[in-house]
């Protein structure tokens, strides 16, 4: 590891991983069922306006920065779609449109909190200059019924990290000089009011752009990152993710970019809304065929 890299980005680590995984804020616990089930009130199997490319990715493995005490150190990802760029503020209003109760105005606390499309004019409208930007400031419970909307679904964490771990002209693209380090500085630079435009960066491997550069993005398990309970009473935590042992069963301690993807899950709650974060749809192979016949 880079000694000057890891001296540059030891405050980030520091205040970030830190907190987050010492317990100096509670662990998110699990969405509630009731507010789980409250998501099959919304329309499915709609079709906006304009939808975006789905990249085919080949299966493959993916290896968990913390596998579990009794879990393979290796998963396998099957063959699936992933969208080629987050959902943008012209995609999202097409929802917005047509399913009233996802507008800035009419959003039930329950799915989304105060910042909700905050940066947003109105109910349907944003900055001009912001069409194809990232939508940003959505809860996962929105980002998960836009995707049912369009007939996909949020990518899993277990998909996110292994189309993200690739670089331009590797599957793998972490061992590559540089690569961790690229990243790194964009975590640690300040966030736009308005993010860039998608398809800013060059696609990887597979033909997927923006993974690192532009927004965060919500996977559909983010909250399986940290705790499998609803408090550190909980026989099903991980102690050894908490305090002075939060490396120890790590797949690769020096992977820094993936230990503050880690802690930024840890903190997330399902109704939260952050001015970085967006999300991009995902879909199994059979169900991109079927879109691709219709």
């Amino acid at each position: 590891m880079n000694l000057g890299l890891l001296r540059t980005m030891r405050p980030v680590l520091a205040l970030v991983i830190t907190a987050l995984l010492c317990g100096c804020a509670e662990p998110n616990s699990q969405v509630h069922p009731q507010e789980a089930a409250a998501l099959s009130e919304h329309p499915t199997q709609q079709q906006a306006a304009e939808l975006t490319r789905l990249i085919p990715v080949p299966a493959g493995i993916h290896r968990p920065l913390y596998p579990g005490k009794d879990e393979p150190k290796e998963l396998s990802v099957a063959a699936f779609s992933m969208e080629e760029h987050a959902v943008t503020n012209a995609q999202y209003l097409d929802f917005v449109a047509a399913n009233p109760e996802w507008q800035r105005s009419k959003v039930r606390a329950l799915f989304a909190d105060e910042n909700y499309l905050v940066h947003w004019e109105s109910d349907l409208g944003f900055p001009s200059e912001g069409a194809d930007s990232p939508v940003t400031n959505v809860s996962w419970f929105a980002a998960r019924a836009y995707a049912g909307w369009i007939g996909r679904r949020l990518p899993t964490l277990a998909e996110w990290e292994y189309v993200g771990v690739a670089s331009e002209g590797s599957a793998f693209g972490r061992d590559e000089e540089g690569y961790n380090q690229k990243i790194l500085n964009w975590y640690g630079r300040p966030t736009p009011l308005m993010p860039g435009s998608v398809m800013s960066y060059s696609p990887n491997v597979y033909g997927v752009s923006d993974m690192h550069g532009l927004v965060w993005e919500w996977v559909d398990d983010f909250n399986t990152a940290l705790v499998t309970g609803e408090s550190r009473g909980d026989s099903g935590l991980e102690r050894n993710l908490f305090c002075g042992s939060g490396s120890i069963g790590a797949a690769d301690p020096s992977d820094y970019a993936a230990f503050m993807r880690f802690a930024f899950r840890s903190s997330l709650q399902a109704h939260y809304t952050v001015r970085n974060q967006g999300f991009r749809c995902a879909a199994d192979n059979d169900q991109n065929s079927k879109q691709a016949a219709h």
